[in-house]
């Protein structure tokens, strides 16, 4: 998905927004995110039987989280996902999107169901992001009607608006539209709502606690160690996939204690993939950051997954036990303890 020309703020431009100004309303382009088409007579029942998600029973008017694993059950990718007549949608990283949809089409086999990119296409040219107190109403005056719960989703003249989980207690919602439309709408959109580029989207989804698998995370985390489940990413009544065995075991027979919590930390670039590292065991690390985005005060704010014990009673530091503190902050949702 691209972003607008000379009609607004190119994206190195866009402000850095704080997790209040978020919280009051903002809306956002989310670049760095690309959509694959699964099409055919076969693309639901064959996505159904590689994600870690219910794809077959899928509605027109929902949208769900799912994710993608090795035989081993790490996570390899992790999408945003809708249907219409025709197509399953799979919305991811655009890092990833050329080789996943690379490696699913190896598996198609006789089913018919074929793979293509489809970001470039009129339809999901742009991606506008908007949630806060204010977005609601902002956008209910440019379309009329809106999805009413999270992960529903309406097909508008003007374009495919998905809500998606909640932030900041308010609902967040995803649009899908053209250029033409996005460059006609977001100036009235911008005179009640703060605007921000794809790091303000990525802040949100941090807040929601939603993560994402980017290259530097891929086959890292079974789902449950990103509260996958928690969010509804994943059917344990669906039947196999990839992994499916392996996660299964780590829902019920697992030892380890691991989730993802949020965090603000003093450091500018802290990229997925870092390590951090419990001071009372300095020697290795306790988790890594999954995901993280400027927060607007000079530092980030982070899904960090990690052992349980160390987020109850540890002092987590950055890179290293003597590396810059982590502070965490309240998961928008209960981070049931889970032996993995």
């Amino acid at each position: 998905m691209n972003m607008l020309n000379d009609h607004i703020a190119a994206p190195e431009t866009a402000p850095v927004l704080t997790a209040d100004e978020l919280a009051t309303g903002f809306v956002a382009e989310a670049a760095g995110l690309e959509i694959i088409a699964v099409t055919g007579d076969d693309a639901a029942a064959f996505l159904h039987s590689q994600l870690t998600n219910d794809v077959a029973h899928l509605g027109v008017s929902e949208a769900r989280l799912a994710g993608y694993c090795s035989p081993k059950g790490r996570l390899m990718a992790t999408f945003l996902m809708w249907r219409n007549a025709d197509s399953v949608f799979l919305q991811l990283p655009a890092e990833l999107r050329a080789a996943l949809q690379k490696r699913l089409s190896m598996f198609v086999l006789r089913a018919k169901a074929r793979l293509s990119d489809v970001s470039g296409d009129t339809a999901n040219q742009v991606m506008l992001g908007l949630g806060g107190t204010c977005a609601h109403a902002a956008l209910q005056q440019v379309l009329g009607t809106l999805p009413e719960a999270p992960y529903t989703r309406i097909d508008h003249p003007l374009g495919t608006v998905i809500r998606l989980g909640d932030a900041f207690g308010a609902p967040r919602y995803q649009w899908l539209c053209s250029q033409e439309t996005a460059a006609d709408v977001l100036p009235r959109l911008r005179e009640t709502l703060a605007y921000g580029g794809a790091d303000a989207w990525r802040l949100a989804e941090i807040h929601a606690g939603i993560p994402q698998i980017l290259s530097a995370t891929q086959e890292q985390f079974v789902p449950q160690m990103v509260n996958y489940e928690l969010i509804g990413g994943v059917n344990f009544k669906k039947g196999c996939y990839p992994g499916q065995e392996i996660v299964a075991r780590s829902q019920y027979l697992g030892k380890l204690k691991r989730r993802t919590a949020l965090a603000s930390i003093d450091a500018a670039g802290v990229a997925p993939g870092a390590e951090v590292f419990d001071v009372a065991d300095p020697d290795q690390p306790c988790g890594m950051v999954v995901n993280a985005a400027p927060n607007g005060k000079g530092g980030v704010d982070a899904l960090v997954e990690m052992k349980l014990a160390s987020l109850e009673q540890g002092d987590i530091r950055l890179g290293s036990a003597a590396g810059v503190p982590l502070r965490f902050q309240p998961m928008p949702y209960a981070l049931d303890a889970l032996d993995l």
